[in-house]
């Protein structure tokens, strides 16, 4: 079974809220007549299978993938007002039920949370896996500037872990992108470095130390902190300020953080599997973004200098493991 861990969808219900009512996300139409999805440093085209569940199972058939586990994308819901994010929250996760609902053999899905408000999202998160049977949630790299690893985020945390399920870090606007809004450079460069500079912050700060069962997963092979992972431990053996929280190097809680696969450069997975191995690696498409990866995706993998067994992990053991599929 293939699965394809880091995708994207829009509920319909989600699509017409942001109509209904301008917030931080916006909405308008281009000249070719399709949705443009707006928010700080960057904005989205929606094409038909961000929305259009028959024209996403088509692409998925076409490209040999068996399951996709659904995730919304940016803007999110975090940095809308707080009870407009819950209410985006709601009716984005009652929308992928509804689709696992139509199609259990082909989707599952990761919730979104208001993290501007965290009670509401320890809610929303024990809602999501107890009621409607997602598998966890996304979290957006910074919630309105504020890290991960703010100490109103720790209840999110532990509920994540006291449910077993696993937080996927997916990159937003980054904390500091004053620089970044020209080129699309938000996407290109400004998205790994968020990414990485979330996981970072949460082994640094203690975070996985605290919980060793935490399941946590970093989009886009994580970031950039595979390719940092010398320079990482080399400043935690140099400089007092890294031995706050932890004592063992930043490797060893590093090693432990899944990752999907979409990099679309295969000298770059290889390093990224070099340090963390196959069994924390799993496939992504980035399906269907302007640089989604769908067509190319499970060929990379097939095509690495690596086992058939490490292949299998990749393509899809290691996510039915992780989810419980």
């Amino acid at each position: 079974m293939i699965i394809d861990f880091h995708n994207h969808f829009y509920p319909g219900a989600y699509i017409e809220e942001l109509k209904r009512e301008k917030g931080y996300a916006s909405v308008s139409t281009d000249p070719q007549g399709r949705l443009l999805i707006h928010y700080t440093g960057d904005y989205n085209v929606v094409v038909g299978p961000h929305i259009d569940i028959e024209h996403r199972l088509r692409d998925m058939d076409r490209n040999d993938i068996d399951v996709q586990v659904l995730t919304l994308t940016t803007p999110g819901v975090e940095r809308e007002a707080p009870e407009r994010g819950v209410r985006l929250a709601e009716l984005t996760n009652d929308g992928f039920a509804e689709i696992i609902d139509d199609h259990p053999d082909r989707f599952t899905a990761l919730a979104t949370l208001p993290l501007q408000d965290p009670d509401a999202s320890v809610a929303e998160l024990e809602r999501s896996v107890e009621d409607l049977g997602l598998k966890g949630a996304m979290l957006l790299s910074n919630v309105n500037g504020k890290p991960l690893d703010a100490e109103e985020f720790k209840p999110v945390i532990d509920k994540a872990v006291k449910l077993d399920v696993p937080l996927y870090i997916h990159p937003t606007s980054p904390i500091n992108s004053k620089w970044m809004d020209d080129y699309r450079l938000v996407p290109i460069m400004g998205f790994g470095v968020d990414t990485s500079l979330a996981v970072l912050r949460l082994v640094f700060s203690g975070a996985l130390k605290r919980h060793p069962g935490l399941k946590l997963v970093a989009s886009h092979v994580g970031g950039v902190f595979p390719f940092l992972r010398g320079r990482i431990d080399t400043g935690f053996n140099a400089y007092p300020e890294c031995k706050i929280h932890i004592q063992e190097p930043p490797s060893t809680y590093l090693k432990k953080v899944w990752m999907d696969s979409i990099i679309y450069d295969n000298d770059v997975l290889m390093s990224a599997l070099s340090f963390s191995g196959a069994e924390k690696m799993m496939l992504g498409t980035d399906h269907p973004h302007q640089i989604g990866d769908i067509e190319k995706a499970v060929s990379r993998i097939k095509e690495l200098d690596i086992s058939p067994r490490e292949k299998e992990l990749i393509l899809g053991e290691n996510a039915a493991r992780l989810l419980k599929l």
